[in-house]
């Protein structure tokens, strides 16, 4: 029986989400709608449930940068899911080298276990979908056709004239019950002409959501792309595996051309009949957002009498048609309309709502400046927990750290600082020089610079201590790892 293997990309750096989106901790890693799940999980999760005769896998392949390697695989489990395989990408190279990773991974893990070409649901990880029945019914319409070797997408029946997204023109058949036939891909239009596509009803937003064979994209990224297929082949032939990880090789994938799926394949399908493979798309109607920006989270968010949408801790006087989204203090507007104001611990940002795609320059200006708030956040993710800087100054920092239960950092030194352990929380197995420690609350000790060290959590509970770091120089390049449960260099 063919087995439905789900393809999260994890890909995509969110910048016009700042100052909550950000290099290190991108878009699909966050939690935007005031839930408990972030964008990454809520897509994994979006699969439970679904028809058992469509022979869904465990678990899905992820694909990812290698930065974001344990951001993934910590967000898997949180949600308690089976984590699968996760694919690792030494280097950004857009969609279409990413799916052809994530087929060729799939045809090995199915030719292991002696099951048939298996059916791909590739799906990016940053998008919001409100109905997962909705989805559902879509995904089982899709799978039919994708079992007889046809490309389905799925496009998004647009509610308003959007220059934002790619259109799909499809054949206009009657209802929304079976694939329709792609006759086009349009990109991004003018006001004018998005207006037109929504009232003749043969256009849909391109969702970025597609389902086929994985025998089919490699048939299909061979023939228009084989420059991408053999590269990802080599890398693939090439990768090495260490936990969940599958790593193709760094060299020959960096030689990868960088294309999308639909201008390396699916904008060619419509007009070759020669390959014989089918492009098809299923309309979809399910509280689709691709959360592309400040507005479009605006728009998905439950609103007040007023219009306006609100996470964390917010007091909002005579605002209208405003978001507030709050991450570590109350936030409080008066006198405001069509106004986002997003606050996290280290920047504040405030931009009109209808202009929402221009933070994307004030991204482009910190990073030509060097800011490192460009990139990181203040609260900073590691394999083994997080740590805030919550204070620093002239030749000291201040840090809050959380150990998860049974992690521990790396046995490693500094040359330029010492540092004072305090345990807040949990209980510390430290190794300081020779000497091997066990602290709880209220306990402390002192790591002299140039010592060895290494700090581990071996209870049942995250533990959490203060550091207060001294020295001349406090970055975090100055770590020389002796040995690391991670494989850190």
């Amino acid at each position: 029986m063919t087995t439905l293997i789900p393809v999260i990309l994890c890909g995509g750096s969110g910048t016009r989400l700042w100052p909550l989106s950000r290099v290190s901790q991108p878009k699909q890693f966050l939690t935007l709608t005031g839930g408990e799940h972030s964008l990454l999980q809520d897509t994994a999760l979006r699969l439970q449930g679904l028809p058992d005769e469509l022979n869904l896998a465990a678990s899905p392949i992820l694909v990812t940068h290698n930065d974001h390697r344990f951001l993934v695989a910590g967000q898997i489990a949180a949600a308690q899911l089976p984590t699968g395989q996760i694919v690792l990408e030494p280097t950004g190279r857009n969609t279409a080298p990413a799916l052809t990773l994530a087929a060729l991974q799939a045809q090995a893990q199915s030719q292991k276990t002696g099951a048939s070409d298996p059916v791909l649901l590739a799906m990016p990880a940053d998008h919001i979908i409100l109905d997962r029945a909705a989805f559902h019914a879509a995904v089982v319409q899709a799978h039919a056709a994708a079992l007889n070797g046809d490309v389905i997408t799925f496009g998004i029946v647009p509610d308003h004239a959007e220059t934002g997204y790619g259109y799909i023109q499809h054949a206009g058949l009657e209802g929304d019950a079976v694939p329709q036939a792609i006759v086009a891909f349009v990109e991004k239009p003018d006001l004018v002409t998005a207006q037109s596509y929504v009232e003749g009803g043969q256009h849909v937003w391109n969702s970025g959501l597609f389902m086929l064979r994985a025998s089919v994209w490699l048939k299909a990224i061979g023939h228009y792309r084989p420059d991408i297929l053999q590269a990802c082949e080599a890398a693939m032939n090439a990768a090495t595996h260490d936990l969940d990880f599958v790593r193709p090789d760094a060299a020959l994938f960096t030689s990868c051309p960088s294309e999308s799926i639909d201008f390396a394949v699916m904008e060619h399908l419509p007009k070759d009949r020669a390959l014989g493979i089918q492009a098809k798309v299923i309309p979809l109607q399910a509280g689709w957002s691709d959360v592309g920006a400040w507005d479009a989270l605006h728009a998905v968010l439950p609103h007040d009498a007023q219009g306006n949408a609100a996470v964390g801790e917010t007091l909002m006087h005579n605002t209208e048609d405003s978001l507030v989204f709050a991450t570590s203090r109350l936030v409080a507007t008066a006198g405001l309309k069509h106004i986002a104001v997003v606050e996290t611990p280290d920047a504040v940002l405030v931009v009109d709502l209808r202009q929402t795609q221009d933070v994307k320059n004030i991204v482009a200006r910190l990073q030509s400046e060097g800011h490192a708030l460009a990139g990181s956040h203040r609260k900073v993710h590691r394999p083994w927990g997080w740590y805030d800087s919550i204070d620093s100054g002239e030749r000291f920092q201040v840090k809050r750290i959380v150990v998860n239960p049974g992690a521990s950092l790396s046995l490693q030194m500094h040359h330029h600082r010492a540092e004072h352990w305090i345990v807040v929380k949990g209980t510390a197995e430290v190794t300081n020089g020779e000497r091997v420690l066990i602290l709880s609350e209220n306990q402390s000790t002192y790591i002299p610079l140039g010592q060895t060290h290494r700090l581990a959590n071996p209870g049942k509970l995250p533990l959490e201590i203060i550091e207060v770091q001294s020295g001349s120089y406090l970055g975090e390049d100055d770590i020389v790892r002796f040995n690391d449960t991670y494989g850190r260099a």
